[in-house]
């Protein structure tokens, strides 16, 4: 199968080939130094004018609007858009005017990345502006952006489907420039985050991605094999038991941005594919996070936006600590009136079903208790609250409470009705803990396919004993989500998990020519919009043939026409 070109693809390439022609590389490999950004000029030439009497910038043609002897364009850099007037005289002192006459005004197009020197003016509008004094070609774009028209504040023709921004990631980056700020919000969280923790005394480490088995959850792994060892092997769904290894090592703490992946759901706050920051310290309990919670959050928040406020849709979040808390059981109480203290999981199933509540025989007490909270309690919770000692059941990896056996020392913290970390008094018990892992597998052989697996050297580690430790994990999507305003995760994910892109297909030369068609007619046809010989048999011959004349005239092509029954022929 060919590709079609569109027009604008077929005339870039050839203009591609008159710049080559011309002695002129369409993609230069020699070096363009910069000395200046779009940002710096707009901000700063006002008050130092001196400082922009030779500048050198370089970025991508945005609009143009040529004229005569003198045009104006704007040039995109990765800091914004400025303003350049090119003059032919001054870019071709001598008496070959190619470079403004063929180049500029024939040759470039919108998308093209252009190296420009110079200097910085004030124009008759008073606007800021590059007096272009050199051009350099430094790369030709043989695709045209999506056509952005803006006028008064609006945008007219704006590249907003979901599906293409998210695909073409690239082209959203070009053409939308909040999408940019949005991505440079994200990178400030991690680093917010990372001085914060480094600032304490902790250490960012690495552990494998792929796992011989994918422990730190209750989750669907991705499942690879090895050839080499000849095993099987597991993309991770979590880094906590092996951060845990590492505090059993003689760390005090640890923490690492963890690429994890499960193979479960796709929806507006769920990708395969997402980031989650843990962080293990010893001697700590879930009290103490908690508290050192708020106070990263709030650190963070402030680094991202300047202020500990944020927007999410309709609601205005505020990130100053402290947080309300409150226990799992008095919020089900709350808001079911239902107190599950004590209760068996049979009890537990019925009043579940009794709320409306869609449960099967494969849910354990915890994965119950789970549903009720989730269906009826977490969307209640905007602003930043922490949900506190959850049953035992449902955290396997968790230590008892102090206080009550049936609990444990965890916390969920909740944001607009979304969980966006979760934290414990780290489990360090070995014999408790091979107590839970067991647990686990007898879901598991219920049937339940998110049950956690037993991790024998995990096990090991912790007989060698493993000090008191809480440990904290946070969506980090999610957490950017909340303070850039974004309801769906693909907007915040450079490259979403998408669907394969549904290629058309496009016939060969050598498929019309079975069909009797002269290849010399392949053009037309194609640019009629019959790309293969299906198409074409589903169209009216009649019609086909009429539009061939008027095809071969747009085209310029210098072959005799084809009579009615030759155009027929085609169609048996």
């Amino acid at each position: 199968m060919s590709t079609v070109l569109s027009e604008q693809e077929q005339l870039r390439r050839q203009a591609m080939q008159s710049l080559l022609d011309m002695g002129i590389e369409p993609f230069p490999a020699n070096e363009f130094v910069v000395n200046a950004h779009a940002a710096d000029i707009l901000e700063n030439y006002d008050r130092d004018k001196l400082n922009y009497k030779n500048i050198t910038i370089a970025g991508r043609i945005m609009s143009r609007r040529v004229m005569g002897s003198a045009s104006f364009f704007e040039i995109q850099d990765s800091t914004g858009r400025i303003q350049a007037y090119i003059k032919r005289d001054d870019v071709c002192p001598d008496e070959n005017k190619d470079l403004y006459n063929v180049v500029f005004k024939k040759l470039l197009d919108i998308g093209d990345i252009v190296g420009v020197k110079g200097y910085v003016f004030t124009t008759q509008t008073e606007a800021i502006a590059v007096h272009v004094e050199e051009l350099t070609v430094l790369s030709k774009s043989l695709r045209p952006l999506p056509v952005v028209k803006s006028a008064e504040g609006k945008t007219f023709d704006a590249f907003t489907d979901p599906e293409q921004r998210y695909r073409m990631r690239y082209v959203d980056l070009i053409v939308n420039p909040t999408i940019k700020e949005r991505f440079v919000k994200r990178t400030k969280l991690f680093n917010a985050m990372r001085q914060f923790f480094n600032d304490a005394g902790y250490m960012e480490v690495e552990t494998p991605v792929l796992q011989s088995i994918p422990g730190g959850a209750a989750a669907r792994p991705f499942i690879t094999h090895h050839n080499a060892l000849d095993i099987p092997l597991y993309l991770r769904i979590a880094n906590e038991l092996y951060l845990k290894r590492l505090i059993v090592g003689g760390f005090d703490g640890v923490y690492e941005f963890s690429k994890n992946f499960r193979n479960e759901g796709m929806d507006r706050t769920h990708n395969p594919e997402f980031t989650v920051m843990e962080i293990y310290v010893a001697y700590k309990d879930y009290n103490w996070m908690m508290d050192f919670t708020e106070r990263l959050l709030e650190h963070c928040a402030l680094a991202v936006n300047g202020t500990t406020e944020a927007t999410f849709g309709e609601h205005k979040i505020d990130f100053r600590a402290p947080f309300k808390r409150i226990s799992m059981t008095d919020s089900i109480k709350e808001f079911t009136g239902f107190d599950i203290t004590g209760k068996t999981e049979e009890e537990i199933r019925v009043a579940a079903k009794a709320m409306g509540i869609e449960v099967n025989e494969t849910m354990g007490k915890g994965k119950l208790i789970d549903e009720i909270f989730g269906a009826k309690c977490e969307g209640n919770y905007i602003q930043p609250t922490f949900i506190t000692d959850y049953p035992k059941e449902m955290s396997p990896l968790t230590k008892k409470h102090r206080d009550n056996p049936d609990l444990t020392e965890r916390f969920e913290l909740m944001v607009c009705g979304k969980e966006i970390a979760n934290a414990y008094s780290e489990l360090n018990d070995p014999i408790d803990q091979r107590e839970r892992f067991e647990d686990q597998l007898r879901l598991s052989e219920k049937g339940d396919d998110e049950a956690m697996f037993i991790d024998q050297d995990f096990l090991r580690a912790l007989e060698y004993g493993m000090p008191p430790t809480s440990g904290l994990g946070i969506g980090m999507d999610r957490l950017i989500m909340f303070l850039t305003n974004n309801a769906s995760i693909q907007e915040v994910l450079f490259f979403p998990q998408m669907r394969p892109e549904k290629v058309a297909k496009v016939a060969d030369v050598k498929d019309y020519e079975e069909q009797g068609i002269p290849a010399a007619w392949v053009p037309a046809l194609q640019k009629m919009g019959f790309t293969t010989i299906e198409a074409l048999k589903e169209a009216n011959p009649n019609k086909v043939f009429n539009d061939l004349g008027g095809m071969r005239k747009k085209l310029k092509l210098e072959i005799a026409m084809p009579s009615k029954d030759e155009v027929f022929a085609w169609f048996n």
